[in-house]
């Protein structure tokens, strides 16, 4: 199985933090994963469901063809040069601006009005 922590850990927290979560595998808390960016967001557990749901009825209701693509290049950012990461971006604009829900989106917003995305 390969984890590519060595790759991608220090990138993510910095060396020295990344060394020593590495060597000597002390637990750390969902707060501390979150202050160092390793998580998103954390939620008291009484909270925890009814956030999960509202965030993904948000994320449902959004445009999930340019979320599916703005989460390939955050996953290709990771090994990527600058240059290949730039071609990755150009690409998928373009995909993007082929979609309905880009269409929406514009005519949403010169409309003054939320949009309503379909994920096509």
């Amino acid at each position: 199985m390969k984890s590519y922590l060595h790759q991608f850990l220090p990138r993510l927290v910095g060396s020295g933090k990344a060394m020593g979560m590495a060597m000597l595998g002390d637990k750390i808390s969902a707060d501390e994963a979150e202050r160092m960016g390793l998580i998103w967001k954390t939620y008291p557990d009484d909270d925890l469901m009814a956030e999960a749901e509202k965030l993904a009825r948000k994320m449902a209701s959004g445009p999930t063809k340019g979320y599916a693509l703005i989460k390939r290049a955050m996953n290709a950012s990771l090994g990527n040069d600058l240059q290949t990461q730039l071609d990755v971006e150009r690409d998928f604009q373009q995909i993007a601006h082929m979609t309905e829900d880009f269409s929406e989106g514009v005519l949403a917003f010169k409309e003054k009005r939320t949009a309503r995305f379909k994920g096509k």
